[in-house]
């Protein structure tokens, strides 16, 4: 039987003894392994290109450069990797500025361990997280006029029928693998629906997929069955 690559975790935290404790809480879960830490923004960026870890933990207020700018500056130059913001600030804007960015996750440092480890997982796994209250904030952000989706003010493109399914089902927080036995379909094939829609879309994620769905309305109508 394959045992299963264990996920690689960057932590960048700026306070050691948090750090330390993440990395010891990490080390003390089977699969996970800490691929290194980091406790600024510029060495969070040297060593998440380098290394190319399963998820980043970043946290906002670091030195020399924030953990947004950070986010910011690894999407810019290695647009698949998987950061998931941990951080004691509930402040809506860096909550929303933190999507933005491309986060596919946020959690507050408040969470138990076995949350800690489930979203870090769902992170790997290329799924997005955000705890039930601060989802419903970036709802209601993007409920109003944003600035994401397509460049230049050009209408959405359209998508498929069976993207407008993959994409609803999204919005409902389902799991590629729960999207995949609602729909009868291949997980690999949901990845590729969803890798499709966000393109389409010009967007970074699926939390992102699924705010400008529902501020643009584009699940008002149900989309046709594929035949």
């Amino acid at each position: 039987m394959t045992v299963p690559q264990p996920i690689r975790v960057l932590v960048v935290e700026d306070h050691l003894l948090f750090r330390k404790a993440l990395i010891q809480l990490l080390r003390s879960e089977p699969g996970f392994e800490v691929a290194s830490e980091a406790g600024n923004g510029r060495e969070a960026l040297q060593q998440a290109t380098a290394l190319r870890p399963d998820v980043i933990l970043m946290d906002i207020g670091l030195p020399e450069m924030d953990g947004l700018e950070a986010t910011r500056r690894i999407k810019a130059v290695w647009p698949e990797a998987r950061i998931l913001i941990l951080t004691a600030s509930e402040s809506d804007a860096a909550l929303f500025e933190a999507i933005r960015c491309g986060a596919q996750g946020y959690l507050l440092k408040e969470i138990d361990a076995e949350t800690f480890y489930r979203t870090v997982r769902a992170v790997a796994r290329g799924e997005a997280y955000l705890p039930g209250p601060l989802a419903a904030k970036v709802l209601a952000e993007f409920a109003r006029p944003a600035t994401l989706g397509p460049p230049d003010g050009r209408p959405a493109p359209r998508l498929n029928p069976r993207e407008m399914e993959v994409l609803e089902l999204v919005t409902q927080g389902k799991s590629n693998k729960e999207i995949a036995a609602a729909l009868d379909i291949a997980e690999n094939t949901v990845k590729n629906h969803l890798k499709n829609i966000l393109e389409k879309l010009h967007l970074e994620n699926r939390v992102q997929a699924a705010t400008f769905a529902i501020r643009e309305g584009l699940l008002n109508k149900p989309p046709k069955k594929n035949g």
